[in-house]
């Protein structure tokens, strides 16, 4: 049989090709290499892992809305209608579908679905710097060195860690767009640090993640003649490999490879399978320019969500999407009643619509909250600034009970006045919904045993 005429490798012919082309050979080839994916990274400590995996139906997942930057509590989820003008701030509250749960009224849509998501209104820490914050709320451990590099895990490497081998055509740690401060494997290594999408469907034009792109030119036939150099040099090398290494190498490269050609993959990260209706129920404003001249304007972050939801429902276990940048040093006001409120309000919503649509609801936990609150006195400028003395989350799903408020702040929103909760509870209860063992312990780079959690208790006042 005549071979077939060279065909890129984003033709559909071309694909089915490659599914019969040995797998280690082209791996080897340096098709991951010439993508930069470097999947087998993210794969290699679960190279000896259980193969099978479960059903896509039994797995639970989190998705982590981080709200980078800090929200303020007086203007989202705590707003204190009763305090002096210089701690209550310019806007309102209004009243909810749960009796005696009060908002901000820029929050409508919100408030009309109280009775399916809940809050926690008494969260504190003591790091006030937004990395430190990042880590702190991430890992379950205070900051230790430079706050922009791991010391610890993040909760989605630990998820990766535990549960990567339940479902391997998809990757259990995932961030929407790229990494941010706190979010990186530390000790764990390259394995399980986040599936990036880099590209970002906050953008305009069609949504397509690079890991998943070949470049042009890549052929069978330039294929063929890497592969006879390369089964050469694979015949030297296990001629000299005594210790098994081969081997290993070759499965967690399988595994890559699993997740780079699956169709459960390429399905779940093609964000143009979605109607038009869906995605403008989740919001397509325009980029918000922030008044504030030292950060970038609000990005459109709500279509990050939509992704989210695909994924989740595809079987990843913990996806983070970056919701910044809500530092609302100056015109705090304004940057809040104009960009961030009415997108959060449209988004949060549409999502929590959607996974209940679904019937995902009890599948998934939806964590909502930043790396800390904001101070309860405006400032001169009309902002407000870092405070990790009480701040506020939202959560959904995964089995807790909506229109529930755990915790309070005093009457000016300035420190918690009950039960206390700290990112450690917050963690333990991500981490039980998705079957993570915290009492794990795993050696850091001088080869001393960590555990998962330093301690930390299940919010339990949420179910």
């Amino acid at each position: 049989m005549a071979n077939p005429k060279p065909n890129r490798i984003g033709c559909p012919e071309f694909r089915e090709h490659l599914r019969k082309v040995d797998r280690r050979a082209f791996l080897r080839a340096g098709m991951l290499g010439a993508t930069g994916l470097c999947l087998s990274d993210v794969l290699r400590a679960e190279a000896l892992a259980k193969q099978a995996g479960k059903p896509t139906d039994e797995l639970k997942s989190v998705i982590i809305l981080w709200m980078r930057g800090g929200p303020s509590q007086h203007e989202t989820w705590d707003p204190k209608p009763d305090a002096p003008a210089e701690y209550r701030g310019s806007f309102g509250s209004m009243k909810t579908n749960v009796p005696g749960v009060h908002l901000c009224d820029l929050l409508p849509k919100s408030a009309a679905m109280m009775d399916k998501w809940a809050i926690v209104r008494s969260l504190h820490h003591k790091d006030a710097g937004h990395s430190a914050g990042d880590q702190h709320c991430f890992t379950g451990y205070p900051n230790q060195g430079d706050p922009n590099q791991n010391t610890r895990p993040s909760v989605g490497s630990i998820v990766a860690k535990q549960l990567q081998h339940e479902n391997p055509s998809l990757p259990a740690y995932v961030m929407i767009p790229r990494q941010v401060p706190g979010t990186d494997s530390a000790y764990l290594g390259p394995a399980y640090k986040p599936f990036e999408t880099l590209a970002d469907p906050a953008n305009d034009g069609p949504f397509n993640v690079p890991l998943f792109q070949v470049p042009r030119g890549l052929t069978v036939d330039r294929m063929g003649s890497r592969r006879a150099l390369l089964g050469e040099i694979d015949r030297m090398r296990r001629a000299t490999d005594k210790s098994g290494m081969m081997d290993a190498v070759d499965k967690f490269h399988a595994r890559a490879w699993d997740i780079v050609t699956s169709d459960a993959a390429r399905n779940a990260f093609d964000l143009d399978q979605e109607s038009r209706e869906t995605r403008e129920r989740y919001g397509f404003m325009p980029a918000y320019k922030a008044p504030t001249p030292d950060r970038c304007g609000v990005p459109a972050w709500s279509q990050r969500f939509l992704l989210a939801r695909r994924l989740v429902e595809a079987g990843v276990r913990l996806v983070t999407v970056d919701c910044r940048w809500w530092d609302t040093h100056v015109k705090g006001y304004e940057t809040m009643r104009d960009g961030f409120l009415p997108r959060w309000d449209t988004a949060y919503t549409a999502l929590l619509q959607d996974l209940e649509d679904r019937g995902l609801m009890d599948k998934v936990m939806v964590l909502a909250w930043g790396e800390f609150g904001r101070t309860p006195r405006v400032n001169k400028t009309g902002g407000r600034d870092h405070y990790p003395n009480v701040f506020s989350a939202a959560l959904a799903g995964g089995g807790i009970e909506g229109g529930r408020v755990v915790g309070s702040s005093d009457s000016k929103g300035a420190f918690p006045k009950d039960n206390p909760i700290r990112p450690q509870d917050v963690l333990a209860t991500v981490y039980r919904h998705l079957g993570v063992n915290i009492d794990a312990h795993y050696e850091d780079n001088s080869g001393r045993p960590i555990r998962v959690l330093p301690d930390g208790d299940v919010v339990s006042e949420l179910f």
